[in-house]
C-alpha cells in the first residue's frame, strides 16, 4: 500500500487511467467520486484547508507511476466538491479552493458539542484554533474564515455571542449551551 507521509493512498492512486479524465460517463462519475473522497480524506487528515491549482499539491501527481492530473482534471474534481457544498472557490478565476471536509453547519455542530462536552463557556478565537483544549481535535488549526462562519451560524441560533476586544487576540465567543 502506497503512502503519502502518514496517509495511506487508495489502490486507484496507482492506476494510471485515473490520472486522465475518463470519456465514458459512468467511468468518469466513478472517477470523480473517488477523487472527491480522496481529496476530502487527505485534507482532513493533514488539516489542509486550501488547494491552489497554481501550486503543487501532493495528491495531484504520482511519481511512482509518473502520472499527474491535468489542470482541467483538477478543476473538474474540485468543481464537483464545490457543487456539493464541500468546497468553495476563493477567487473568480477558480485558481484557489477552500476545502470543507466538514460543511459549515457540521463545523457549528461539532463546535457546540465540543463546548458542551468540555464544559466551556467563553473562549477566544485563537484558543479555539490553537489552545490546549482543542489540541488533537478537528478544531486544532481550523481555518479562521470557516470558524467565524460556523460561529456566526451559532450566533444566529442564539447558541453563541461573538465579542470583539481591543485587539484581534481578544476576539472571542461566549457560548450558551
Amino acid at each position: 500500500m502506497q503512502r503519502l507521509g502518514d496517509f495511506r493512498l487508495p489502490p486507484f492512486f496507482n492506476y494510471p487511467p485515473y490520472f486522465t479524465l475518463q470519456p465514458v460517463r459512468e467511468t468518469r462519475e466513478k472517477q470523480v467520486q473517488l477523487w472527491k473522497d480522496l481529496i476530502l480524506d487527505y485534507c482532513r487528515s493533514q488539516k489542509i484547508h486550501t488547494i491552489s491549482l497554481e501550486e503543487d499539491f501532493p495528491l495531484f501527481s504520482n511519481p511512482k507511476t509518473e502520472r499527474s492530473l491535468s489542470h482541467e482534471a483538477k478543476e473538474v474534481f474540485l468543481a464537483a466538491l464545490v457543487s456539493e457544498g464541500r468546497a468553495e472557490w476563493m477567487d473568480k478565476g477558480h485558481k484557489k479552493c477552500l476545502v470543507l471536509w466538514l460543511r459549515i453547519q457540521d463545523w457549528a455542530n461539532f463546535l457546540i458539542n465540543f463546548v458542551k462536552d468540555n464544559g466551556l463557556e467563553v473562549m477566544t478565537i485563537e484558543e479555539i484554533r490553537s489552545g490546549t483544549d482543542t489540541r488533537g481535535t478537528e478544531l486544532e488549526g481550523i481555518d479562521r474564515g470557516v470558524l467565524m462562519r460556523a460561529l456566526r451560524q451559532l450566533e444566529q441560533k442564539g447558541k453563541a455571542a461573538i465579542f470583539k476586544g481591543t485587539s484581534a487576540d481578544d476576539e472571542g465567543v461566549k457560548f450558551s449551551v
